[in-house]
């Protein structure tokens, strides 16, 4: 029985759909010229005030791990997955930078590539996170409070060399933020990336620039930064009492 050679690809599949397109006379679809490319869709994601995010962080019964990790991704407005990659050796604490992964690398090292072989960005912190940053030399910055079970394999970047004790991922990191926040049950916290809301919308109030803080938050385009920035009624309110008549502003 004869059978139809397969496509290699589906590169080469559409090729021969355009090519049987023109073999028997009709063009391929079309898109109308007054059709209009649709906007990115608003991030349901919160922005939380200054004053809420420096109180959680001010809490007695919150752990100095938590805190700092909580301040440096408010200050960077960095990802949760490139925070917790970092490693202590890695941290410039005169300059209050460090290098993290860019968005897109491969979450695993494969055949012996060292971390300096993927594209790194530049994050940058200020004042809170440096007073929180201190005790070990090397290693995660941020680690479980166990060591792993012994049939579980790590690389060794991800372990303490003088603790032992495993880098936090970021499903340990969600699960102590939503403990020190959920008001209706466990899952009802907060996420880990509203810092990175929180940070670029009260930078936006202050009156960062769209280009700042397209750099501050290493996008590309600033419809998407647009997603992020989420100004308080406050602010709002604040800016509006600029059009008051002149003299009469309180």
């Amino acid at each position: 029985m004869a059978s139809w050679p397969r496509a290699s690809s589906r590169r080469t599949g559409s090729r021969v759909r355009r090519q049987g397109s023109i073999k028997h006379g009709y063009d391929g679809p079309t898109v109308p010229a007054w059709t209009k490319r649709m906007p990115p869709p608003d991030s349901d994601t919160p922005a939380r005030s200054k004053l809420a995010i420096d109180r959680l962080i001010a809490r007695w019964d919150v752990h100095l791990r938590e805190k700092t990790l909580w301040r440096m991704l408010y200050e960077t407005c960095a990802r949760a997955e490139e925070i917790l990659d970092v490693n202590i050796e890695e941290l410039d604490l005169a300059g209050r930078r460090a290098p993290v992964k860019t968005k897109g690398a491969p979450a695993r090292r494969r055949g012996g590539r060292a971390r300096e072989d993927f594209a790194l960005e530049t994050v940058y912190w200020d004042a809170g996170t440096a007073r929180l940053i201190k005790g070990r030399t090397r290693g995660p910055v941020f680690v479980t409070h166990r060591r792993p079970g012994p049939g579980k394999v790590l690389a060794p970047r991800d372990v303490c060399p003088d603790t032992g004790l495993a880098r936090l991922s970021y499903g340990q990191a969600r699960a102590l933020l939503d403990e020190h926040t959920a008001m209706h049950g466990p899952g009802t916290g907060w996420d880990l990336h509203e810092y990175r809301h929180s940070g670029l919308s009260r930078l936006g109030e202050q009156g960062a620039s769209l280009l700042m803080l397209m750099a501050k938050s290493r996008h590309k385009k600033p419809e998407n930064v647009r997603r992020y920035f989420k100004p308080t009624p406050e602010a709002i309110a604040e800016v509006t009492s600029l059009l008051a008549p002149g003299g009469s502003r309180q």
